[in-house]
């Protein structure tokens, strides 16, 4: 019999599959290859950060998979922090979660959401003194949040759905989670197949001889370093099935599972979708397109194309914020279970036995970060953040190696210690490079996680003050 307080374990490999999947394949994969492209001026550097991009991040899943087949409660990288580092790191990761990495996701995500859904609705906009009004915020600058307000104001209601839709049930979310990422897979795929089929494009778009724009050696790096960040983004959100782990059926088997067969598929997906843009749009024009997928669709229907793409696009993104709205919230109710977070946050809803109030938190305050800024400045500081537990989580693997060398271990990590070391190099190297290059949004970033200093501090003199 399940008790009341604690949470169901209702998800099938298949659903967590879907979950990693479909969390990963949302709004960047539509958003960012114009970007990039903008960034690198060639289809082969293009196609080579994908790849490269997704292999790091499968090293990244292949890490993360030995401690998520040793550890199965609800939280995932939460929990796997106490475990490697103590209190105060995980309560900064939990934090970050709630503050920046995964709340500015959905709200970057709901963005793209509502940008491809102006495609059939003009949305209205505020008068231009208040699309003006600034915010200022050390350290980052000036935040407009009534600019673009249609687009944001669609964003925050789809938010809000959502959230209410996980609000009733973990199994209700996976079964939407399922569905929607096997549409956005078969109607990438299907994109796909149309381009290179009736695009009559020409496969020397994808082949330059390697030209590289006249740019010095330092400067292209740097736009190395953000075009990674671009796909990194894309690529992200694979670790969302680590926060649902205790409601995953035989967690210690289907979660490493879950984790490598989605990232597997999302590599395959995300490579054969840029071949395509690029055999129809060449890189220039690529760059200049940030619909990217309803522009080549519209060099080969018209406007009929760009419709049904911009369809695909919008039950892609659907699908990926449900998959982050549903996985999330299980972080700060691990938080409040561990006595380090509001305990409110930690309570079961005695019907749909779901973190209700963590969902409802989550959700109002995804919406504050909709406000903040546009798609792009929202994912890159998102992006910063993430990057740096990235880099704690790999190189926690070591650190539970010496601490805990008799656990079960379902899964080993292949290469171990060079695996995780490489990626802990990498990632070190990234986050520098995201100072250099993108200082104020990394500093938003920042901001962000030390704004949780002062709660953990008042929690432990709490929890100190109690015992005593």
């Amino acid at each position: 019999m399940t008790n009341k307080n604690d949470l169901v374990r209702g998800l099938s490999l298949t659903a967590a599959i879907m979950i990693v999947a479909g969390s990963m394949i949302g709004s960047g994969i539509f958003r960012k290859p114009a970007t990039m492209a903008s960034q690198l001026g060639s289809p082969e550097v293009l196609i080579f950060v994908w790849v490269a991009a997704g292999l790091i991040t499968l090293i990244a899943v292949l890490v993360n998979a030995e401690v998520a087949g040793m550890i199965q409660d609800t939280g995932g990288q939460y929990v796997y922090f106490r475990k490697m580092y103590g209190d105060f790191t995980a309560y900064i990761y939990g934090w970050s979660i709630l503050s920046v990495i995964q709340t500015g996701s959905q709200a970057a995500i709901a963005y793209a959401f509502s940008e491809y859904l102006g495609y059939f609705i003009k949305y209205p906009q505020l008068s231009q003194n208040w699309q003006n009004f600034a915010l200022y915020v050390p350290l980052v600058g000036n935040i407009h949040p009534f600019a673009d307000f249609g687009t944001k104001a669609v964003a925050i209601i789809v938010i809000s759905f959502l959230s209410g839709i996980n609000y009733v049930g973990v199994i209700f979310g996976g079964r939407v989670q399922t569905f929607a990422t096997i549409i956005k897979i078969a109607s990438i795929l299907l994109i796909s197949f149309l381009l290179l089929a009736l695009g009559n494009g020409s496969f020397s778009n994808i082949y330059s001889g390697l030209s590289l724009p006249h740019s010095s050696g330092g400067s292209y790096i740097s736009m190395l370093g953000l075009a990674f960040a671009g796909a990194f983004w894309a690529y992200d959100a694979w670790n969302n099935i680590t926060f649902v782990s205790g409601e995953v059926q035989n967690p210690l088997r289907n979660v490493p599972r879950a984790l490598v067969f989605g990232t597997l598929i999302v590599i395959v997906v995300y490579v054969l979708i840029n071949i395509a843009f690029l055999y129809v749009l060449p890189i220039n024009e690529m760059a200049k397109s940030p619909l990217v997928a309803a522009t080549a669709a519209e060099k080969i229907f018209g406007p009929n194309g760009a419709s049904l793409i911009s369809i695909a696009v919008i039950i892609s993104t659907f699908g990926a914020l449900n998959g982050s709205i549903l996985a999330t919230a299980r972080v700060p109710f691990a938080m409040a279970r561990a006595n380090i977070f509001f305990k409110s946050l930690g309570k079961v809803h005695p019907k749909f036995g779901t973190p209700h109030t963590s969902l409802f938190v989550q959700g109002i305050w995804s919406c504050v970060l909709v406000l903040s800024g546009s798609f792009d400045t929202i994912t890159d500081y998102v992006m910063f953040a993430s990057w740096l537990f990235y880099l704690l989580g790999a190189f926690g693997v070591i650190i539970l190696r010496k601490k805990m060398p008799d656990a079960v271990r379902p899964y080993k990590v292949w290469g171990y210690p060079y695996t995780p070391a490489l990626f802990v190099l990498f990632a070190f190297l990234f986050l520098i490079n995201s100072i250099v290059s993108d200082t104020q949004n990394a500093m938003m970033g920042l901001v962000l996680i030390g704004c949780g200093l002062p709660f953990y501090f008042f929690w432990k003199y709490k929890s100190r003050k109690s015992d005593t």
